[in-house]
């Protein structure tokens, strides 16, 4: 069955976590004003796939049922569900500004690959279990959090080292009928208002490391989780023109003694393929964050132009506010190009799904962390100081200010000032905002940090071809003195550097 926005809102009253904001007690997570803006954003996902235009790219077929489920909720097959998949993210961030539900697929996708890896090795049934739990989501058409990211305690410690083993998500016991985990999952996006939690382990895992190498399904509800989040968005707010309608609430997710049967029990011990979990998934989310950011490209783009017209600028005449526009479209295009370079440039897994280029996905992914910043400043740059010189709203009504104020903060004599009003503090929301700082922020380290990121890049990049190639056009392994020097396999001929092969040694190849 498949929801929309009004279904997802009603099935949130059928739940009942413990939850926290502003340090009060919600008791109705579904009627809480401080979090409507986060579940009007999560519903975008859910209406769009009954939408008939959006339908081809926010439904699919799942292999494994049969069935029609919504694209969050789907196992990619093919470089055509990729593409597809990355079309939806950008169409519901371009109206909601950060679409949820993605992170189910992401953590779907590489859940998928990580428990046949594990069930080969080990003998496990975590595959068969991890399906079940996966139809059961698809016929419930549920939103998942992603509790992944672990409060860590001491980082230059590892999870078996740490003095508060609280810091991290462990299994404290093992009983016949499943596990009870405890600790503490610090930033889970969407908390408040999703129906599970995946949790999920966030880094590599060595030795010693088994208690925190756990992957499990847990209700919002159950009993010993604890949601401590802050609001979504900026509820109320009359000047927040966007934020006000969308956002996103995160949380912190407290595991407190909470049992975990088997059947819900995906990974328990198995350190190598939990860091796998870890790497596979990065890789799936930030060919999601991709489109994710493109979508609010999209909305600068749109909201900059608007914003030019309204100061009276012709960007056919004024080629200083054309070149910024220009440059605001070629970053967002540019890491866009990646996503969908990574989605044609697909590997198949051995579990039989697809995983998006890993140098392509995080190229994209490190291109729109850090060029955030250049977004905001570009639409800041285009835009003119009205942004954060007009007055608040409150003053639009104000009998002795307003007339005199729309007559003096009026541009083009044919747009009114309540329309160019409008327009900057659309702006203000997205770039100056203390929502904008968290548009920041998640874009900079959503996924993993842009070092995580570099590390992938230079650890999956064919470094050798390059050698090779440039080694086949010059005499091999001959100095400038005439001095010639062995070449050892994995490393260059003249700085005995260590240099990566791709994974497998093969090329990228387009995977349908």
């Amino acid at each position: 069955m498949l929801m929309d926005a009004a279904g997802y809102r009603e099935s949130l009253r059928s739940y009942h976590p413990r939850v926290f904001v502003n340090g009060q007690r919600v008791e109705s997570v579904a009627d809480e004003p401080m979090l409507a803006p986060g579940i009007a954003g999560i519903g975008v996902a859910y209406d769009l796939a009954h939408d008939e235009t959006h339908r081809p790219i926010m439904t699919a077929v799942q292999a494994s049922s049969g069935k029609t489920v919504n694209r969050m909720t789907h196992i990619d097959e093919s470089a055509s569900d990729l593409l597809a998949k990355l079309e939806a993210v950008r169409l519901m961030c371009k109206i909601s500004g950060c679409a949820v539900r993605y992170l189910t697929h992401d953590a779907f996708n590489g859940l998928h690959q990580a428990t046949a890896r594990a069930d080969a090795q080990h003998g496990t049934d975590y595959g068969q279990r991890f399906r079940a739990f996966m139809h059961e989501v698809q016929d419930r058409d549920l939103t998942l959090g992603i509790a992944m990211t672990d409060a860590k305690g001491d980082r230059s410690k590892r999870p078996g080292a740490q003095p508060n083993r609280d810091a991290y998500v462990h299994i404290k016991e093992r009983r016949k009928n499943g596990i009870v985990i405890r600790g503490t999952k610090a930033i889970v996006t969407g908390a408040p208002y999703v129906h599970e939690f995946l949790v999920m382990p966030c880094r590599t895992h060595a030795p010693g490391d088994e208690d925190f190498a756990v992957c499990c399904a847990v209700p919002c509800d159950a009993q010993g989780v604890t949601i401590v989040a802050r609001p979504a968005g900026r509820p109320g707010d009359p000047a927040a023109k966007f934020s006000a309608k969308y956002g996103q609430s995160t949380g912190v997710v407290m595991f407190d003694d909470v049992f975990v049967p088997w059947e819900r029990v995906f990974m328990a011990g198995e350190t190598e393929e939990a860091g796998f979990l870890t790497t596979s998934y990065a890789t799936h989310h930030r060919h999601s964050c991709i489109g994710a950011r493109a979508g609010f490209g999209d909305l600068l783009i749109g909201a900059g132009a608007l914003m030019i017209e309204a100061n009276g600028l012709d960007i056919e005449r004024h080629g200083h506010v054309r070149e910024q526009m220009v440059e605001l479209i070629t970053i967002t295009e540019s890491f866009f190009a990646c996503g969908v370079a990574a989605s044609v440039y697909c590997q198949k897994d051995p579990a039989g799904n697809v995983m998006p280029d890993t140098v392509f996905a995080n190229i994209g992914k490190l291109l729109l962390a850090t060029k955030i910043y250049d977004m905001h400043r570009i639409a800041h740059y285009v835009s003119g100081g009205l942004v954060v010189a007009l007055p608040g709203p409150d003053e639009d009504h104000n009998p002795e200010t307003a007339a005199s104020l729309s007559a003096v903060l009026t541009g083009r004599p044919d747009i009114p000032h309540a329309q160019r009003a409008e327009v900057a503090r659309f702006i203000e929301d997205l770039t100056v905002s203390k929502e904008a700082g968290w548009y920041s922020v998640i874009s900079l380290h959503g996924g993993g940090s842009p070092e995580a990121m570099k590390r992938e890049i230079w650890r999956n990049y064919p470094v050798m071809e390059k050698v090779a190639l440039v080694e086949s056009l010059l005499d091999r392994g001959v100095l400038a003195d005439g001095s010639r020097v062995s070449k050892q396999p994995g490393r260059c001929c003249v700085t005995g550097c260590e240099v990566p092969e791709r994974i497998g040694g093969e090329p990228r190849e387009a995977a349908e």
